[in-house]
């Protein structure tokens, strides 16, 4: 790995208004659909959230799973639901509406069948909650049948929650993405830096795309020679970043290298899945239990 730092400011001051908004809607949902990132279940997961959540009934979609590498999605599936995870599998983009809504109708039966032995028809309330960029507004709109929620391909396009009436008695709360306070583990805060969980403007980019270019090196060799050109795919650093502006292409006038091209097509091109079916971590190399976030 190459010897450059990457310094993410990781807890801008708006998560703790996004914690505070999440909090005073707890008490009103019945359900949260928790969404994280396949390429990344792990650490794409918020310890605030699991523990804010209490004994309110808990589901955990793991979304974007056309870019992960489908056996890794299914690791991940066994591994959740062996630590008492109710998970599911989706690409909200493509899943059928009906699919989402016959799920929150078996999971809120019972409370449902309590309300009408009192006589009381229940508006089922959920929570779509999860850190920045998983995916949570696009699933919602997708369920509704047309854009109601602002999405975008970054992080911190929902700024304040908003309740969508999918039928006369489900309704569902988009809520902003959550980040918590404070994360030990670098490499899980660098490869949310991948999957763009945080706003590239406030990230040294260079440094972020050595990084990247080095781990695809490590997990996708053959795929790197062919994408980028490059003939040493244990090159570092610098010399790395230069062999890809060469093999692509990427020069100024002069041979000069052309740095903000690369960094931006390199970013783009992994996130839209480009370089193929991509898991960054895998059951294996976690701890059980809760990240720390002390």
């Amino acid at each position: 790995m190459s010897d450059n730092q990457l310094v993410i400011n990781w807890y801008p001051g708006h998560m703790a208004k996004a914690k505070r908004l999440l909090q005073e809607q707890i008490k009103r949902i019945d359900l949260i659909l928790e969404v994280c990132d396949a390429r990344l279940p792990y650490a794409s997961r918020n310890p605030d959230l699991i523990s804010l959540a209490g004994q309110k009934k808990h589901i955990l979609l793991i979304n974007k799973s056309d870019l992960a590498d489908q056996s890794v999605n299914h690791e991940w599936l066994r591994y959740f639901r062996a630590h008492g995870t109710e998970a599911y599998l989706i690409n909200s983009k493509l899943i059928r509406p009906k699919e989402i809504t016959g799920l929150i109708e078996s999971v809120a039966k019972n409370t449902v069948e309590k309300a009408l032995q009192k006589g009381v028809r229940k508006t089922v309330r959920v929570m779509i909650a999860g850190i920045p960029n998983v995916g949570k507004s696009t699933l919602i709109n997708h369920v509704y049948g047309r854009t109601i929620t602002q999405t975008g391909d970054r992080p911190g396009v929902t700024k304040s929650n908003q309740w969508v009436k999918i039928s006369p008695y489900l309704e569902l709360l988009d809520t902003p993405g959550l980040l918590w306070p404070r994360l030990n583990d670098q490499t899980g805060a660098r490869r949310l830096c991948y999957i763009g969980c945080i706003k590239d403007d406030i990230l040294n980019l260079s440094d972020l795309t050595i990084h990247l270019l080095e781990d695809l090196c490590d997990l996708i060799p053959d795929k790197m020679i062919e994408r980028f050109h490059i003939r040493d795919t244990s090159l570092k650093g610098i010399d790395l970043l230069d062999a890809v502006c060469i093999g692509r292409g990427w020069l100024l006038k002069g041979m000069q290298y052309d740095y903000d091209r690369c960094f931006r097509i390199v970013l783009d091109e992994f996130r839209a899945g480009k370089l193929g079916r991509i898991s960054l971590e895998r059951p294996a190399e976690t701890t059980d239990g809760v990240k720390n976030n002390d």
